[in-house]
């Protein structure tokens, strides 16, 4: 198929501008005053942390691209150095909105319900203060570490991401006229709580302070010869984009521990400085970090607002948060004494996270590892919890002296630490671990028990959208099925023999893996629908991705569209393709949905004439997915769950809560609701899952439930 004619860079959107505006759809849940004013402070801080990221991988590889004087344009027909002038204004913009949130509409909101947020230390009451001193003496002092800059110290490593207070000081003794400024910093120590509640004023029921005003209070203590003329907060970013030579490198573990290192002393990419910061303080810091007047952020507030996760946390203020969810069970599950087995050998078994209760998938392998029958289990770990009861569970088969076999991907990106832990335990405790394959990262979600029964070898298979982490299915969407038709079983031994031995299997049953055979499977059946649609048959694709970004599925989109095929896609984030356009993409309807739960499941949907292809899965429709990953989609064929999947995807399409949509000129718009009911897919799924629990019923049929909490005016 020739798509020469959707090449045009004006068809397209640069992948970085369009994550700012998903960062500015998180933001506008920060700004939504229908929204309980905790739950507010919570999507400020998301925002705060997504623009770290944001710099630390996407605008640290651009600038690597412009030093290499890598000029290409991308899809949009921008260079690296274009798409970094306009991140550059986009994200000052977007700084500047948070900030303008915060101050003018949640801390105000704050003060309202009896909470005072001190901003500077000057506004401390008289006993304020003398708590905060003896705070400062008793809890901060003796961990704090101040460094001077002088002739015989060279300027400090400052690490990334750390607050830090910057300060200009002289001797006392010095002779006026003969003033010679020093420089000096003291970092705000991370193991210490950033939020310090101190006693409440007459006007306020609680009252809270930052450390780095504490410690600005007292940093005259910390330099005793000298009188501190000046202090003011900054804050650095790093280049954090590990590059890695794994053709070179003989032991992955050793070479990214070592690249792990690097992260602290890369380029800076990034300066945050207070607003009112001392010119000659702020000309040291933009020399000693070489850094460019584009790249320093001028914070009207406190910096790094990812504190606010912290005051979301403070006791007594349940009123102002939205309704904990407690997670469904799975009633196929329950119906089988909780035996997980005998359950998935009645049917296959369809669980929606968070609405449905994560633990089966837990207990999946915590039965496995105990079951005398199970002779092995082998598993794909990409980001796992903490204290990850699954990886208990394998460590505890491998001891029982089960074959375990773990692919624990260890360029899971600021999971890398976190998983290099894991993979030392689980070999330990007499695991197989394998560290994924060479140029590729394993992402795809897949576990396998292989079981003797009386019938002989019997394999049982999970397949999902999610990671294996406990923590995060609490707050992700991600779909799973539970299986032990053979077919499927086979395509999971050959997944693992591929991963493990680098066998390429001769063909698949059911499985669509990348990055050899998904992309061409998904444009042939985006081409499918096209073909039935110039016959003049009923044509319609519906997807939901956290992305969309990868340029052969889009131009494929586009024929598709141009042909007449009915096109619905819900894409939480990253969108690099235009609707409205022409004659080329009219019939492309693109929305966002942002809520309580992060958006996380992959679903594809496909009419083919009537035959309804369902899939779900790991991949997004994205290059590094498609290409660079090793990813599993899976098709649905078990009728009553193709038909649950399949209203799950029409209900988000008739979300009028949650749901932005995009329009033809790039914007991002709530659904007009005037006249119509109330949706708000999330919670509706939390009633459906809970309803569910308690008997079999018809989704569509309870869509009219809409907590209070959460319909707005």
């Amino acid at each position: 198929m020739d798509y020469t004619k959707y090449e045009t860079p004006e068809y397209y959107v640069n992948r970085e501008l369009s994550w700012i505006k998903f960062n500015e759809r998180v933001l506008s849940e920060a700004r939504d005053k229908t929204l309980p004013l905790f739950e507010r402070l919570k999507f400020l801080s998301i925002t705060a942390s997504n623009l770290d990221e944001f710099f630390m991988i996407r605008v640290a590889s651009l600038k690597d691209q412009v030093h290499a004087k890598y000029t290409k344009p991308d899809i949009a027909g921008l260079s690296p150095k274009e798409q970094l002038k306009e991140i550059g204004e986009r994200t000052h913009e977007l700084v500047q909105q948070q900030y303008s949130t915060y101050n003018r509409s949640l801390v105000p909101a704050l003060n309202k319900i009896g909470v005072s947020v001190i901003m500077e230390h000057e506004d401390l009451t008289e006993e304020q203060g003398t708590f905060v001193d003896e705070y400062f003496q008793d809890n901060v002092y003796p961990v704090l570490t101040p460094m001077a800059m002088d002739s015989s110290r060279p300027f400090p490593l400052i690490r990334n991401k750390t607050l830090n207070l910057g300060a200009l000081i002289r001797k006392k003794d010095q002779k006026k006229g003969k003033e010679e400024l020093e420089f000096a910093t003291v970092q705000v120590p991370s193991v210490l709580p950033r939020l310090v509640e101190i006693p409440a004023s007459q006007e306020q029921e609680r009252a809270v302070i930052l450390l780095e005003e504490i410690i600005e209070r007292n940093i005259g203590k910390l330099f005793l010869s000298y009188d501190v003329v000046c202090a003011h907060p900054y804050r650095i970013m790093r280049n954090a984009d590990l590059s890695i030579d794994e053709d070179e490198a003989e032991d992955l573990l050793k070479e990214i521990q070592k690249q792990l290192k690097k992260r602290q002393w890369g380029e800076v990419i990034r300066l945050e400085v207070e607003e009112k910061m001392d010119e000659q303080l702020l000309k040291i810091l933009k020399t000693e970090f070489q850094i460019k007047d584009s790249d320093i952020y001028y914070i009207p507030g406190p910096l790094d607002l990812t504190f606010l996760m912290k005051m979301y946390g403070l006791d007594g203020f349940d009123a102002f948060k939205a309704r904990k969810y407690v997670p469904a069970p799975v009633p196929e599950i329950q119906e089988s004494n909780n035996d997980i087995f005998a359950a998935i050998r009645k049917q296959d078994i369809f669980l929606h996270h968070p609405y449905a209760s994560f633990d089966p998938v837990v207990d999946f392998v915590r039965q496995a590892a105990k079951d005398p029958d199970v002779l092995a289990i082998k598993q794909t770990l990409y980001r796992v919890s903490g204290h990850s009861p699954i990886i208990a569970a394998l460590a505890q088969a491998a001891e029982n002296g089960k074959q375990v076999s773990v692919l624990v991907e260890l360029k899971a990106r600021f999971d890398e630490e976190n998983n290099i832990v894991w993979a030392k335990m689980l070999e330990k405790a007499g695991c197989h671990v394998i560290y994924g394959l060479v140029g590729l990262k394993t992402h795809s979600k897949i576990t396998l028990v292989v079981r003797r029964e009386e019938e002989g070898i019997r394999r049982y298979v999970h397949l999902g959208t999610g990671n294996y982490n406990d923590s995060t299915a609490k707050l992700y969407t991600d779909c799973g099925i539970f299986t032990c038709d053979s077919r499927y079983g086979e395509d999971a031994t050959a997944v693992f023999n591929m991963l493990s031995g680098y066998s390429e299997p001769k063909y698949w049953n059911k499985l669509i893996v990348a990055p050899l055979w998904m992309k061409k499977r998904f444009v042939k059946m985006i081409e499918r629908e096209a073909l039935h649609a110039q016959d003049g048959k009923p044509a319609f694709i519906k997807a939901k991705m956290n992305s969309l970004c990868d340029p052969d599925i889009m131009k494929a989109l586009y024929y598709a569209a141009e042909s007449g095929v009915k096109i619905e896609l819900v894409v939480r984030g990253i969108c690099c393709l235009k609707t409205g356009i022409p004659g080329i993409s009219e019939n492309i309807q693109v929305r966002s949905i942002v809520g309580d739960f992060l958006e996380h499941s992959r679903i594809f949907y496909f009419y083919n004439n009537g035959e309804e292809n369902v899939f779900m899965g790991s991949a997004d429709w994205m290059p590094r997915n498609l290409d660079r990953r090793v990813e599993i989609v899976f098709p649905v064929e078990d009728e009553n769950i193709k038909k649950e999947v399949i209203q799950i995807l029409e209900i988000e399409m008739q979300d009028n809560m949650k749901a932005h949509v995009l329009q033809p000129d790039g914007a991002y718009v709530k659904v007009d609701r005037r006249g119509k009911a109330l949706l708000n897919s999330q919670m509706y799924f939390c009633d459906w899952a809970q309803q569910r629990a308690k008997k079999p019923v018809d989704p569509m049929k309870s869509r009219t439930f809409i907590p209070a909490e959460h319909v707005e005016e």
